[in-house]
């Protein structure tokens, strides 16, 4: 497995070795033992699935301590384009972000720890992404910021006209209007 770090710290990208063969494929999505080396949690509390049409946006979500949430996240049908954005007050890099494509294709894991915001837009139709968090959902800690916040600077690569958002998303605050708890 291949482990790819990037400026902000905290975001690990990971690229599993894949083993084809005429009746398909094999890798390892998942070793505690691997992760403990990274500094990424083994113990996950809940396991999460979404489907989603091409250009549905979902984020920048974030649990609140106590209930943080880490997040392994991976695409196993379809693709989309994941963001983290850096929410800890006291970071070099807070507000910044880090953007990598998960796909059917190139398999990747990403690991967004807790401490950041967490969205991802759809690529094509039908889209699986299932994530593995660090604790349960609690809709009393639950939080985010907007996706198309223009202080955060992210390019989706999609018109935000285009992009298909639940009520609950529009309605979240800009960066500068946020107080985080992180």
């Amino acid at each position: 497995m291949e482990v790819i770090t990037f400026p902000i710290q905290g975001p690990i990208l990971l690229i599993p070795s894949v083993f084809p063969d005429p009746r398909g494929f094999f890798l390892e999505s998942y070793k505690a033992s691997r992760f403990e080396g990274l500094g990424i949690p083994t113990n996950f509390k809940q396991d999460n699935h979404s489907r989603s049409s091409k250009g549905v946006i979902r984020g920048l979500h974030f649990q609140a301590p106590p209930m943080d949430q880490g997040k392994l996240v991976r695409v196993t049908r379809g693709s989309a384009l994941d963001v983290a954005v850096d929410i800890r007050k006291e970071s070099p890099t807070y507000g910044k972000s880090v953007r990598v494509v998960l796909s059917e294709e190139n398999k990747n894991i990403f690991w967004v720890p807790p401490g950041f915001a967490h969205g991802f837009l759809t690529l094509e139709d039908n889209t699986d992404f299932l994530y593995k968090v660090t604790n349960e959902y609690s809709k009393s800690h639950e939080g985010g910021i907007r996706f198309d916040d223009p202080t955060l600077g992210i390019n989706w690569g999609m018109s935000i006209q285009d992009m298909i958002a639940s009520e609950k998303d529009l309605i979240l605050p800009s960066l500068k209007n946020f107080v985080s708890p992180f």
